[in-house]
């Protein structure tokens, strides 16, 4: 078995809350129904006594989990997936789409079982804050790659080198795809932690993972960013802000931009002598 499954049943209002519980704990796909909504993870990193323990604070909510066997993710994909417009600058679609050349940026993608489709909200907002951020000529790290969606940005922005990393098998495989498929050449992609990257001088540090990793790398994180350089991180919801703030101003990172969509949020930070 490859990977789990869990389906929820639960009253609307509480999606949310329970979607963000879920991605605390390895889940990183979702899918939203008006009964409640389908999540999933890799076997690896499923911890059903951590389900079972967040269920039982909500006992008017059912779930049930399945066990799957790796699918034909982009067969299953194709018949759900449309393309998606961050502001009326960029589009990212399938192969399978209808180019539309009338876009600045044209990301063409085919995530299998990757997060970053440029649908989650999350995802959106890097993709337009990087859209208005000065990429060209600079050294751009990308943390935790998914679908490479974020690095393709970077190399459509002019940067001039650009590492990236995932410890996910699938990441790795799709990402080099969606790369090609991009004609995104010379990206260094690193299977492993953000330790695996040596500290070093970059421009742009980026990291849409989760609250919880992105607090324990933040140190990672300014130590492989030169001086005024920016780190763009999401992955969170507007309430966790504050504590990602105050931990990235211990290693000298202070905030010159926020965003928020959906109430999950963006937030660029600079590097400053302390």
């Amino acid at each position: 078995m490859d990977f789990v499954t869990l389906k929820v049943t639960c009253d609307p209002v509480l999606t949310d809350v329970l979607i963000a519980e879920l991605f605390e704990a390895g889940f990183d796909s979702f899918q939203e129904f008006d009964d409640g909504f389908e999540g999933s993870c890799e076997q690896s990193r499923f911890d059903e006594e951590k389900v079972e323990i967040l269920f039982k604070e909500f006992p008017n909510v059912s779930f049930t989990i399945k066990e799957q066997e790796k699918v034909n993710w982009n067969e299953e994909w194709e018949k759900n997936y449309n393309p998606i417009t961050v502001g009326n600058r960029c589009i990212v679609r399938a192969s399978f789409h209808t180019p539309q050349p009338n876009f600045e940026y044209e990301i063409i993608v085919t995530p299998k079982m990757s997060f970053g489709t440029g649908h989650h909200a999350t995802t959106y907002q890097v993709l337009d804050y990087q859209m208005n951020l000065d990429h060209a000529g600079k050294k751009v790290l990308d943390v935790g790659t998914g679908t490479g969606i974020l690095a393709i940005m970077a190399a459509k922005r002019r940067a001039n080198t650009i590492v990236a990393t995932d410890i996910d098998d699938w990441c790795i495989e799709n990402s080099e795809e969606n790369f090609a498929l991009n004609s995104v050449q010379d990206v260094t992609l690193i299977k492993g932690e953000i330790n695996e990257v040596n500290p070093s001088d970059f421009d742009i540090v980026i990291a849409n993972i989760n609250k919880n990793v992105l607090l324990d790398q933040m140190s990672d994180y300014a130590d492989r960013l030169k001086s005024e350089g920016q780190l763009i991180l999401s992955g969170f919801y507007e309430s966790d802000i504050a504590d990602l703030e105050s931990e990235a101003n211990k290693s000298g990172l202070f905030r010159i931009h926020s965003t928020t969509r959906d109430k999950w949020a963006m937030l660029a930070l600079e590097k400053r002598s302390v």
